[in-house]
C-alpha cells in the first residue's frame, strides 16, 4: 500500500509552501488509494510551540486536508532514534567523534587557507577502542558521526520529479547523527520515523535534496528499503527569494487567506497550480478531477512563483488566486455558499436565525443576486453589507459621482421615498415605473435618480439590477434610506 506523510515542524504557522506540500501528498495518497500520516516533527524544543501545533492543525482542517493516521509527535519516539544510533555504532556504520568545536573551526580555517576540501577530515573515524575509552574516561564530549562508505563511484537515487540525483562518495563528509548532549539530529530521526511508519513515498521540497543523499546511506545501514523520492520545486516570491514565515510575515500564512475570505477548495485549487499543471489549459478543478489528474511527473522542475502585492489591500495576492476564488464564489451551489457566508455574517454580528428558516429563500436569493461582482467571502459583509444591516459604508467615489453632484436630490429622493411608501405592491415593475415617472415629472434623466438611489440604498457604484436590489433590501429600508439622503450633504 502507498503510504505518505506530511511532517511539519511546529516553529510557526502553516505557510503556503507547507500547505502545497501537504496537498500534493494528500492528492497522491487519495489517487492511489493509499494512506497519509501527519507527523509533527517537534524535536527542536527551543522553537517548537503548542500554538504552532494548533495553527498547523487549524490550517490543515480549513483546507480540508485529512489524514488517515496521526498526528504523531516525533518527541514521543526519541527512544527509537537513540536505538538506531546505537545500532549504527555497534555495526560499525557510525563512530564517536571527540573533536571540539574549536578543533573543527581551526581545521576549517586551515582548509580555506590552503584552498582544500571543506568538511570533516575523519580524524576520529579510525580511533582504536583504547583511544575511544581514554577520551571517555577523560570526560571528553563526543558526537556520533555516520561513517560514509569509503567507496569509489557515486551515491545516487532516482527522483520521480528531477530524475537521477548523484554525487561522488568522496564529496560526502561523515555527518553528525547524535549531538554531544545525546539528542539525535533530524537526518536520523526522519529516517527512523519513516521506516517505522512504513512510508513508501516521500514528496517534499527540493531544499531537502542534500539531506536525501545522506539519508539514502542511513536507509542502507539500517537494512531498510528505500522509499520513492519526489522533490518538489520551491515556492519563491517575485524576487526569487524562498517563501518563509520569518521573511514574508502573515501574507504567506494559510490562515491569512481564510481570514480574508477565500474558499478552502478554491485555495487548494490555486496551490495545486503552483508548480503543477494537467498538461492543458485547465485551471479549475473539482476535488475529484484534481485527485484523478494529479501526477508527480507533471510537477514542474522549475521553482514556483507566489505573486503577492503588499501595496494593494483588495488584491493582496496572486491575481490567479483571486480569479480562481471568484470562479468558485460565483459558480458553487448557492446552498454551499450560504453556509460559508453564514460564518462571515456570524463573525460580523449580522447573522439572523431567520435566514436559516423563515427567510431562507430570501437569504439564498440575495446571495445569488449580489455574488457576481464579489471576489472573496468578505465582500458579503463589506460591499454587500447594506443587504443585511443599516450600518453600511457608502463608497466615496459613488457618493461624489452620483449624489453630491446633484444637490436637488435632497428633495428628489425623499419624494421618491414617499411614492414608494404609497405603493400597494412593491414589485420590479412598480418600483422601476415609479422612479421613471418621478424623473419625467422633474424633467431629469432617469439615470440620475436611479444611480443616486443605488448609492444611497446600497452604498455602491455598481451592482445587480437596481430594482432587483430594491426588492432584496425591502421597502422599509429603501424608504428610510431615501429619506435620509440629506445627511450626505451636511459636510459638503
Amino acid at each position: 500500500m502507498t503510504r505518505l506523510r506530511f511532517p511539519p515542524s511546529p516553529t510557526g504557522y502553516l505557510h503556503i509552501g507547507g500547505a502545497r506540500t501537504a496537498l500534493y501528498n494528500w492528492l497522491y495518497a487519495r489517487q492511489t488509494g493509499g494512506q497519509l500520516i501527519l507527523r509533527i516533527e517537534d524535536t527542536d524544543t527551543d522553537r517548537s510551540t503548542a500554538a504552532s501545533i494548533d495553527g498547523i492543525l487549524d490550517g490543515l482542517a480549513w483546507l480540508g486536508i485529512d489524514f488517515d493516521e496521526g498526528p504523531y509527535f516525533q518527541t514521543d519516539f526519541v527512544k527509537d532514534h537513540l536505538q538506531a544510533a546505537e545500532k549504527l555504532l555497534e555495526n560499525g556504520a557510525a563512530y564517536k567523534c571527540f573533536c571540539t568545536r574549536e578543533d573543527l573551526e581551526a581545521k576549517r580555517e586551515a582548509a580555506l587557507a590552503a584552498k582544500g576540501q571543506l568538511g570533516y577530515d575523519r580524524t576520529c573515524r579510525n580511533l582504536s577502542p583504547t583511544e575511544v575509552a581514554a577520551h571517555e574516561a577523560a570526560g571528553t564530549p563526543w558526537v556520533v558521526r555516520f561513517k560514509v562508505p569509503d567507496r569509489t563511484g557515486q551515491l545516487s537515487y532516482d527522483d520521480r520529479i528531477l530524475g537521477r540525483i548523484a554525487v561522488d562518495y568522496r564529496e560526502v563528509e561523515d555527518f553528525v547523527i547524535l549531538r554531544s548532549n545525546g539528542t539525535p539530529l533530524y537526518l536520523l530521526c526522519n529516517v527512523v520515523d519513516d521506516i517505522r511508519d512504513r512510508i513508501s513515498h516521500i514528496i517534499r521540497g527540493q531544499d531537502h535534496m542534500t539531506n536525501t543523499l545522506k539519508q539514502v546511506l542511513l536507509y542502507e545501514a539500517l537494512d531498510a528499503p528505500l522509499p520513492v523520492f519526489a522533490h518538489m520545486p520551491l515556492t519563491l516570491d517575485t524576487k526569487k527569494a524562498k517563501i518563509s514565515k520569518r521573511s514574508h510575515g502573515e501574507v504567506v500564512a494559510v490562515q491569512f487567506y481564510r481570514d480574508h475570505g477565500f474558499i478552502p477548495w478554491a485555495f487548494n485549487n490555486y496551490l495545486a497550480l503552483l508548480g503543477w499543471s494537467a498538461g492543458n489549459d485547465q485551471e479549475i478543478f473539482s476535488k475529484e478531477e484534481l485527485i484523478r489528474q494529479f501526477s508527480l511527473e507533471r510537477i514542474n522542475k522549475a521553482n514556483a512563483i507566489f505573486n503577492y502585492r503588499k501595496d494593494d489591500p483588495k488584491f493582496f495576492t496572486d491575481p490567479k488566486a483571486i480569479h480562481i476564488n471568484e470562479h468558485y464564489l460565483r459558480s458553487m451551489a448557492i446552498e454551499e455558499l450560504g453556509e460559508l457566508v453564514k460564518a462571515e455574517l456570524v463573525q460580523d454580528g449580522l447573522w439572523q436565525q431567520s435566514y436559516a428558516d423563515t427567510d431562507r429563500d430570501w437569504y439564498l436569493h440575495t446571495l445569488a443576486l449580489i455574488r457576481e461582482r464579489f471576489h472573496t467571502l468578505k465582500d458579503f459583509t463589506v460591499a454587500g453589507r447594506a443587504y443585511f444591516a443599516d450600518d453600511f459604508t457608502v463608497d466615496p467615489k459613488a457618493l461624489a459621482k452620483n449624489v453630491l453632484k446633484y444637490p436637488d436630490l435632497k428633495q428628489w429622493l425623499p419624494a421618491l421615498a414617499d411614492r414608494y411608501a404609497a405603493l400597494e405592491q412593491f414589485t420590479l415593475e412598480s418600483t422601476e415605473q415609479t422612479a421613471r415617472d418621478l424623473a419625467d415629472s422633474l424633467t431629469v434623466k432617469p439615470g440620475i435618480i436611479i444611480n443616486a438611489m443605488r448609492t444611497v440604498v446600497t452604498g455602491q457604484l455598481a451592482g445587480p439590477s437596481m430594482f432587483d436590489a430594491l426588492l432584496a433590501i425591502g421597502p422599509r429600508r429603501v424608504v428610510e434610506r431615501l429619506r435620509n439622503v440629506a445627511t450626505f450633504f451636511r459636510h459638503v
